[in-house]
């Protein structure tokens, strides 16, 4: 297995993947563009693992200048349990802190138990002091003045 700095040329093997694994939450953001533009901003954070030309995993990561984060960390349902979701996180995160970044969060779904008890066992901190808010920036426009 190797893992590299993932590319757009990555992009329809990885989204293909990203829609045979569970719970995965693709929006307009995942499309190609944005992707592109994504891997643009934070070139180097992004990973697949591969074996044998395939692509069986990958993390999305990034940063904002402030703060690290992992949107998207998958790895086919067959290759589980063999170390290469921890060597994924682990080398999005090196990857992070050697932009001088302190922290690194993850969005995980409430129903998804399996991610919750990787990132637990990997050593991140369930956070219950904050909760997220969402914003569709197409909506600006209808916004009243209050």
């Amino acid at each position: 297995m190797i893992i590299r700095e993932m590319t757009i040329d990555d992009y329809e093997e990885v989204f293909q993947m990203w829609q045979t694994t569970s719970k995965r939450a693709l929006s307009k953001a995942d499309e190609k563009p944005q992707m592109q533009r994504y891997l643009e901003h934070n070139k180097g954070m992004s990973q697949v693992a591969v074996i044998d030309g395939k692509i069986i995993g990958t993390v999305l990561a990034g940063h904002d200048g402030r703060r690290g984060f992992i949107h998207h960390m998958a790895v086919m349902p067959e290759y589980r349990r063999r170390g290469i979701g921890h060597s994924l996180a682990q080398r999005a995160i090196q990857k992070i802190k050697e932009c001088e970044i302190d922290k690194t969060h993850i969005f995980c779904y409430q129903n998804n138990e399996t991610g919750q008890s990787f990132w637990r066992d990997f050593g991140f901190e369930k956070r219950n002091d904050v909760f997220v808010y969402s914003f569709n920036n197409a909506n600006i426009e209808n916004i009243d003045e209050r």
